[in-house]
């Protein structure tokens, strides 16, 4: 499924236009990425865990030369589901 065909399926499900379910999902989408940029966790109770990990600096090997590169410090965005998604998809 894709932007718009999830798009298709929020205005199905609420009623609503598909102008008003695309602008609340890039609402949502942008609340969430924002909340994530101050280091906030956002929780959806029954779905599951929005959060920011820290991977920690490491060395590496250019796959191409086999020469050893220092990889940077990092931060990367997490979901984690929640009980109630997953049992939704078994």
């Amino acid at each position: 499924m894709n932007k718009s065909e999830l798009v298709d399926s929020i205005a199905e499900q609420a009623d609503i236009s598909k102008a008003d379910a695309g602008r609340a999902l890039d609402g949502m989408i942008a609340a969430v990425t924002k909340a994530l940029k101050k280091g906030d966790t956002v929780s959806l109770v029954g779905f599951g865990t929005f959060s920011v990990k820290k991977r920690a600096a490491r060395t590496g090997r250019n796959p191409a030369t086999g020469e050893t590169i220092k990889i940077k410090a990092s931060k990367t965005p997490s979901f984690k589901a929640g009980k109630g998604f997953k049992d939704a998809i078994k």
